[in-house]
């Protein structure tokens, strides 16, 4: 997944403040002088659409959808609008996971060829066995080659593209529906000799389990083993043991899941519209949800962490949430950024330099942000229709994060 443009911004965001109470008239102030400062960012005109919310163990304090889901159709985007979101859906591979290591399908452990159909091995250690936890760290040496760009994105049939870009950012290719080949199908293409699109540089010359290489073919291959443990389609695994017991009614990871009339229009620019497109690897970043639904998974994230969480036993949230790899494990580590999942991670949830735990995300006309303290036990989730590629765009993102951030005390989270 195309990550967030961090790298353009030198921590600019500012930490989780500790809350306070509020009187109700005291809060709603404070709702609607969050809400004014959070409209006059928006006006600024990076983004045509995004929402918000705050979310502690008990719900959700604030949340709020500003601009337009649709430019041209002037269609508001408010906080039941649905887009993909990115990479924080990496996260759902790890609840998957862990799910399934509850139900006695698969341990973390494990070698991947317990349950593949195909081979796939480092060529570099062929002895060395790539197990699911390697998967899970991005410690499994497979690293995303240029047909992960070129073969991967697919436009949604039955649209009218007309005018609109076939590729993003000089690099990914929405290419047609009849093009695209099955999740099963592009990683045995990817990660095999065979494979058609299987390249050398596909595999680090590292050891499994020795570096940390962020990879989506391998968060994608995690949720395929997920597949053939479970006996049934990932999308189907999710949905029973996530996405329904957590009531994430409105999302899914196929537009066929989701009221499609709700979707988000996805931008390039605040000017160029992209078409509708779907991921063969959709576990990597294809996951459909709204500001609502995400909030509901927030705080149980921030419940699990607390050892009260519903989908998921508490030794498993542990496990979810402790942190695996060290310095030794990175070449370069983001040690500038607290909100990046770079610096440390644990089953496909990321930590920043200062311990707060989410994600990020990014796609051609997505960015994403799903992050709380574990200190305070307050998150920040934002989700943003528009790409950006300049410093202004990622600055003003940025202040939308902490704008957030002070008011959390005033809105008695």
């Amino acid at each position: 997944m195309l990550r967030i443009l961090v790298a353009l911004i030198l921590c600019l965001a500012c930490g989780l403040v500790t809350p306070g109470a509020a009187q109700p008239g005291r809060r709603k102030a404070a709702q609607d002088s969050l809400t004014a400062e959070l409209e006059a960012l928006r006006s600024q005109g990076y983004f045509n659409g995004f929402g918000v919310a705050i979310v502690n163990r008990k719900g959700t304090v604030y949340q709020h959808g500003f601009g337009f889901a649709d430019v041209q159709a002037q269609k508001a985007y408010g906080v039941n609008t649905l887009q993909n979101i990115g990479s924080v859906s990496k996260t759902l591979v790890g609840l998957a996971l862990l799910k399934a290591q509850e139900l006695g399908l698969l341990t973390l452990d494990d070698p991947i060829s317990k349950y593949l159909p195909f081979p796939v091995v480092n060529p570099a250690f062929p002895d060395v066995p790539i197990t699911l936890r390697h998967l899970a760290t991005h410690t499994s040496g497979i690293r995303d080659n240029d047909f992960y760009l070129s073969k991967n994105y697919f436009l949604q049939p039955g649209q009218n593209v007309a005018g609109m870009p076939m590729t993003f950012d000089d690099e990914q290719t929405f290419i047609p529906a009849d093009s695209a080949v099955t999740l099963p199908v592009f990683l045995q293409n990817v990660l095999t000799p065979q494979g058609k699109w299987y390249q050398p540089k596909g595999f680090l010359a590292r050891r499994p389990g020795e570096l940390y290489e962020y990879s989506n073919v391998g968060a994608a291959l995690a949720a395929y083993v997920v597949e053939l443990a479970s006996k049934q389609p990932f999308p189907d695994f999710t949905a029973r043991y996530l996405t329904r017991p957590l009531g994430l009614r409105n999302s899914g990871w196929r537009f066929a899941d989701v009221a499609f009339s709700r979707h988000s229009r996805l931008y390039q620019s605040p000017t160029v519209p992209l078409p509708y497109y779907g991921l063969t690897t959709y576990p990597d970043g294809g996951f459909i949800s709204s500001v609502a639904d995400m909030s509901k998974y927030l705080r149980e994230l921030i419940r699990g962490y607390q050892g009260q969480g519903t989908v998921l036993r508490p030794e498993s949230y542990r496990e979810l949430f402790r942190p695996e790899l060290a310095a030794g494990n990175f070449e370069k580590r983001n040690e500038r950024n607290p909100y990046s999942e770079s610096y440390n991670v644990g089953v496909f949830m990321g930590f920043g330099y200062t311990g707060f735990i989410g994600h990020t995300g990014g796609d051609p006309g997505v960015v994403t942000l799903l992050f709380f303290d574990p200190k305070s036990g307050i998150g920040r989730l934002l989700l943003i229709n528009t790409s950006f590629s300049d410093k202004a765009g990622g600055a003003t993102m940025y202040k939308i994060w902490d704008t957030l951030a002070k008011y959390q005390h005033r809105l008695g989270g």
